[in-house]
């Protein structure tokens, strides 16, 4: 006898085959048959809901929340059951003790810095120890290139020598070996983005090796786009990689309906024999930290190195003329436009009246000029301070939604007033606009997108797809009431129409409601 058995769903099996309709049964995490007539302990109604593979979400930012609030109720309500973390080149392994100082005060716009959290980790076999402790959810991890070559190299915008090229070569290959899935970049972060294309394909001739997949956020997603993403191809190809490009998008008013450059770009590269991933969020808004779009020599040295430059009247001055009239690196090589700055979240209550806000709003009505408030921001919050990006275009995310090596991620950041919406609504919001709304995917395209090829880059084996013998990670949802409630306003919104939601065959929503339970655990590479 079953566990648990779902009783006549719509069955979306994540190949992208039509979807059928069948009885399917859960017996010790599995799923353990497909059919009719199962016999189990508990039956769930499941008449009029899709049952999908659990959807895997391929851009996450959940490296602290996963462990700090485990039963995470902005991924499980959503249906993921997976997630990959360790994204953006900076993470929180492999670290020494210096560095994760350096680290937690950086990424606190991103993740917080939780008060009495046990950092009990050091290396990326450790981290992932820690998840296995219990989480709500599955998790791979990516090694991260930027926290790499910090630990390794420092913060300096150099080559590194040969001695410590090997260092991180063999840092790299030691945390691959431990689990990692991949590496990934954070090339308009410091001081990830001080490695050339040289130092790149270096380390990913190790990733390859480990049977890993690069996952870049790369140079630029604004001026110099297309040959940012042509230089990661080209890191691919001499390096013999997997290539996965991170939110991959088109952004910026100079790429302006100029997906179909990008995605011939990339069919050429498969064409020729290239294994190339992608994935998105459906919105138009980016969301980083503040200080992302600070000149990389404005940030050489780190954190403290960065406030000291703001606080000196000439640097500031040399600092503004660059982001406002050149267009900085960390601002994708665009002049800045202020009023596509919104702050929404800070460390310091005394900044609250700032959030929800754009820079250049917030600067009129205190009489300032928006440089002058973005800098003194920055020295407020030492750096701490989250914000979303209004530089996006709809045709450009619906384009590259359709293309056949396109997979999801949220690109969440789970801390801060009011965090991008995307953190508790993405994988509702695919069904809800782009399936049911728009048309632009069919129910079993989106399916497949979320699941099975999410699955497949992973090397995922038994994973992504509802198939016997499969780990039962599912959530059955209503197709004609899914829907993604967190807005920019309230973006802490629980999705509709989701009404359960599996990992490893237990139920962490449960008719509607959260259970608290904790079946998740690491994904690890395997040799």
């Amino acid at each position: 006898m079953e566990d648990v058995v779902l009783r006549g769903p719509l069955v979306a099996d994540g190949t992208g085959a039509p979807a059928y309709q069948a009885d399917v049964g859960i017996k010790d995490g599995r799923i353990s048959s497909i059919g009719s007539g199962i016999s189990a302990t508990r039956s769930i109604d499941a008449d009029g809901l899709v049952l999908a593979p659990g959807f895997i979400d391929m851009h996450s930012h959940s490296d602290l929340r996963v462990l700090a609030e485990p039963d995470h109720l902005a991924k499980v309500s959503q249906g993921v059951t997976t997630e990959v973390l360790g994204q953006d080149g900076l993470s929180y392994a492999p670290v020494n003790d210096e560095v994760l100082a350096t680290l937690r005060g950086q990424l606190a716009g991103w993740n917080d810095d939780p008060p009495g959290f046990d950092w009990n980790w050091r290396s990326v076999g450790e981290y992932l120890d820690r998840l296995d402790r219990g989480i709500a959810v599955n998790a791979a991890y990516l090694v991260p290139q930027g926290t790499l070559r910090m630990l390794v190299v420092g913060w300096d915008d150099r080559t590194p020598t040969e001695s410590e090229m090997d260092t991180m070569r063999s840092v790299l290959a030691q945390s691959l070996a431990e689990g990692a899935v991949g590496m990934s970049s954070g090339l308009t972060y410091t001081p990830g983005m001080y490695a050339d294309t040289s130092e790149l394909v270096q380390l990913c001739e190790v990733v390859g090796r480990h049977n890993g997949f690069y996952s870049p956020h790369h140079r630029s997603y604004g001026a110099g786009a297309l040959e940012a993403y042509a230089e990661m191809v080209d890191v691919s190809k001499r390096s013999g990689c997997a290539l996965h490009l991170a939110h991959a998008t088109m952004n910026f008013p100079v790429n302006k309906g100029k997906a179909p450059e990008l995605l011939e770009l990339l069919d050429d590269a498969i064409a020729n024999g290239a294994d190339i991933s992608l994935d998105t969020y459906p919105y138009l808004p980016g969301a980083t930290y503040l200080s992302a779009l600070l000149p990389s020599w404005a940030t050489e040295g780190g954190p403290d190195s960065a406030l000291a430059r703001l606080s000196d009247v000439d640097t500031r001055e040399r600092i503004r003329e660059e982001i406002e009239e050149i267009g900085s690196d960390g601002c994708h090589g665009v002049p800045v436009d202020w009023d596509s700055i919104e702050i929404n979240g800070v460390r310091d209550e005394r900044n609250a009246h700032l959030v929800g806000s754009s820079v250049l709003r917030s600067a009129a009505r205190l009489g300032r000029t928006p440089a002058e408030l973005y800098f003194d921001v920055l020295v407020d919050e030492r750096m701490g301070t989250s914000c979303l990006m209004h530089v996006g275009h709809e045709e450009n995310v619906q384009a590259i939604m359709k293309h056949p090596a396109h997979t999801g991620g949220s690109d969440g950041l789970l801390v801060g007033d009011r965090p991008h919406p995307r953190a508790w609504g993405t994988f509702p919001r695919y069904f809800a606009r782009y399936v049911r709304e728009l048309g632009v995917l069919s129910l079993e395209e989106c399916v497949e997108h979320l699941t099975g090829r999410a699955a497949k880059r992973l090397r995922l084996t038994d994973r992504g797809l509802v198939r016997e013998g499969y780990a039962a990670d599912l959530v059955l949802f209503d197709p004609s009431t899914i829907a993604d409630t967190a807005t920019f306003d309230q973006p802490r919104q629980q999705a509709a129409g989701i009404p359960y939601v599996f990992c490893n065959g237990v139920t962490v929503i449960d008719d509607g409601t959260a259970t608290g339970s904790l079946p998740g655990h690491s994904l690890r590479s395997r040799p």
